[in-house]
């Protein structure tokens, strides 16, 4: 047994070792992440010289990463909960599927210890670690409009529902809308899906734009990039 958690920690700092890069770029948070194509093959080939293998299995309830000694008895055992994508308008299939591809993700960055972005932090705005700066004065900020309630697209597939509590902030909502997309986006699989996320939302993208134009902008551009992706 205690061969198999060292051919996993030799294994962890050749890859520690290989210069990897980061190609899941979340632009609506601020962060870039590791997808599995980033360090899939370099794990595989690292596994097949040290002499493990790793399996990804489910149930009902969790997701388990087995990683097994090929020479010996011996094997590491990881479990994550079994989770749920309920993106509005996405059927089940890719919402599963979704699922699936960020729990083998994770299982496998748990494993190799792939030090990620702090998603939580980015999302929320934490504070934590950031220099002390001298306050200035105080200058009273213009009061800015804010979106409505609660904008929807159309209903049915790839429907987007946005809603804004009262004491919310703008950013967190234009984030929100960003971020759906970007999920929305990730999860198409042709151009007319693309198109059809557009269209059934036009609503919603009026409202970003109607808050925040340069930001609207930056969101067409990210819907400009994922249909040329299937035009090419």
């Amino acid at each position: 047994m205690n061969q198999v958690y060292a051919k996993l920690q030799k294994a962890r700092l050749m890859l520690q070792a290989m210069p990897l890069t980061k190609s899941g770029k979340n632009k609506f948070a601020g962060y870039d992440y590791f997808e599995l194509s980033d360090f899939m093959p370099a794990i595989q080939d690292i596994c097949g010289k040290v002499g493990l293998c790793g399996m990804v299995s489910y149930t009902h309830d969790n997701a388990y990463l087995v990683i097994q000694d090929t020479e010996a008895e011996g094997q590491v055992t990881f479990t994550a909960p079994m989770s749920t994508a309920a993106l509005k308008g996405c059927h089940e299939v890719q919402n599963l599927g979704a699922v699936i591809s960020y729990l083998r993700r994770y299982l496998w960055s748990t494993a190799f210890e792939l030090v990620e972005h702090d998603a939580l932090d980015a999302t929320t705005g934490s504070d934590a670690g950031k220099p002390v700066t001298k306050a200035e004065p105080k200058v009273e900020p213009k009061a800015e409009p804010k979106p409505p309630a609660k904008v929807q697209g159309k209903a049915g597939d790839w429907q987007i529902v946005a809603t804004m509590k009262p004491e919310g902030d703008p950013q967190d909502w234009l984030n929100a809308v960003g971020a759906a997309s970007a999920m929305a986006l990730e999860m198409a699989t042709k151009e007319d899906d693309v198109m059809q996320i557009f269209k059934k939302n036009k609503q919603l993208f009026d409202a970003v734009k109607a808050q925040d134009a340069d930001y609207f902008k930056d969101l067409m551009a990210m819907f400009t990039a994922a249909k040329n992706k299937f035009a090419e």
